[in-house]
């Protein structure tokens, strides 16, 4: 019972390190809150930052979901203790204590908590995302989708069963912080990949 509060709290911790603002720190550039679309996620940071810096930014919201599952993994957790890890990696994103609970939306992130639970059903989620991003042009618009489609391919790729109420948390809380996105889609305003 330790191990696991203990494993749920650095998967906060760990969850709540932003990526965006840290790499846009580093490099000099703008808080990605006061930039863009105001969300420190990597298409955001595409916008004003370039692809290198959006590619570090991805790579990192990642390795935060992923990382602190595997540790979970590893260690020894039952299904359940796994499944808090991961939705709590994924929280601390959308609300890093470090950086007044002003987080990102936690696309790139649930897709690490979904790789860390079956490598499979991360490439498809990814699958889903490249599709419907390559159709349409429209990064918001393909993680709505992969949102949608992550509870239905986690029943049918994960056999554990406690898996699939954490991936349905993570999909609600992703479509909620989508909100205006989705108000956009309709008003046809969305933004395409790439545009500034």
């Amino acid at each position: 019972m330790l191990l696991t509060v203990s494993l749920v709290l650095l998967a906060y911790l760990m969850g709540s390190l932003s990526s965006a603002i840290i790499m846009c720190r580093l490099f000099s550039l703008p808080d990605p809150r006061s930039q863009g679309s105001g969300n420190p996620g990597a298409t955001n940071v595409l916008r004003f930052g370039g692809k290198k810096i959006a590619i570090m930014v991805l790579t990192g919201d990642i390795l935060k979901g992923l990382i602190p599952v595997l540790v979970a993994t590893y260690a020894g957790l039952a299904p359940a203790g796994i499944a808090l890890v991961g939705v709590a990696a994924f929280l601390g994103h959308l609300y890093p204590i470090f950086f007044g609970f002003q987080g990102g939306k936690g696309v790139a992130t649930a897709l690490g908590v979904l790789l860390g639970m079956s490598w499979l059903l991360g490439l498809a989620m990814i699958a889903v995302w490249v599709v419907m991003a390559m159709i349409f042009r429209i990064s918001s618009l393909a993680a709505i989708t992969a949102a949608i489609c992550a509870p239905l391919f986690t029943w049918l790729l994960v056999p554990d069963p406690l898996s699939m109420p954490s991936v349905t948390v993570m999909a609600v809380f992703l479509l909620i912080r989508h909100k205006s996105n989705i108000s956009n889609l309709l008003h046809g305003k969305e933004p395409r990949i790439g545009e500034k």
